[in-house]
């Protein structure tokens, strides 16, 4: 197992690894929008899934990788109605449409409006 660890991602907030490689795949931890060069969470769905989209970005290079090797995500949000607001940001990221889950929660971390975890294909 490779653990993959960047400061272009937010920092985890618990006992986890941003990343681990293993047999091939990247196994993503849950990206939420706080913008790791100053900690904030930025107002709004569509500036929330900018933003976690960005994190799984840098986590993607971190492993030397970029969006179109993503298999799988995990979508998270905190309200279903956020659906399409959520999916016009999302589809300027994830061209390459990988397989994916999006459900509505009843909290994510932090109060963020969203949470993507990703699912990578390692080269």
């Amino acid at each position: 197992m490779k653990v993959i660890a960047t400061d272009k991602a937010p920092a985890a907030i618990g006992p986890y690894s941003q990343g681990i490689i293993v047999n091939g795949m990247l196994f993503a931890s849950g990206q939420i929008p706080v913008d790791p060069a100053t900690g904030v969470i930025p107002e709004g769905i569509a500036a929330q899934a900018e933003q976690s989209c960005k994190n799984c970005g840098a986590l993607l290079a971190a492993a030397g990788l970029d969006f179109t090797k993503v298999i799988k995500t995990t979508c998270f949000l905190a309200d279903i109605a956020d659906f399409g607001a959520f999916n016009e940001v999302y589809a300027k990221y994830f061209v390459s449409k990988p397989a994916r889950s999006c459900v509505a929660v009843k909290d994510i971390p932090k109060g963020c409006l969203c949470e993507i975890e990703i699912l990578a294909k390692v080269d």
